[in-house]
């Protein structure tokens, strides 16, 4: 049975900001970042504890080529992965971890 993958509302305007950012600096770059943000939630649902604990439950994964991580928690029992932030890494790192479903 494969994951389901959730994510908070902030983490989506997150992800929404960062694109229109890109890719209004360069047409195309906008889509890449995306691609690469695509990428690693693939791998994240493929094998959710790729990626080792950050703080208490939640796990962090880096973005090849772009600053952003996106900090994420898995539940196993419920087969869910629940995205709480896609978050610039020169952001202070505390506020990451702010949102608890």
């Amino acid at each position: 049975m494969s994951y389901q993958l959730f994510f908070h509302p902030e983490a989506e305007k997150e992800y929404a900001e960062a694109h229109a950012w890109y890719e209004k600096k360069k047409k195309g770059l906008g889509e890449r970042f995306e691609s690469m943000v695509e990428k690693r939630l693939n791998r994240i649902l493929d094998n959710p504890e790729i990626y080792g604990f950050s703080k208490g439950s939640y796990r962090e994964a880096l973005i090849d080529v772009f600053p952003y991580t996106i900090v994420y928690k898995v539940n196993k029992r419920k087969k869910t992965i629940y995205v709480s932030a896609i978050y610039h890494t020169s952001r202070n790192p505390r506020k990451k971890y702010r949102r608890m479903k």
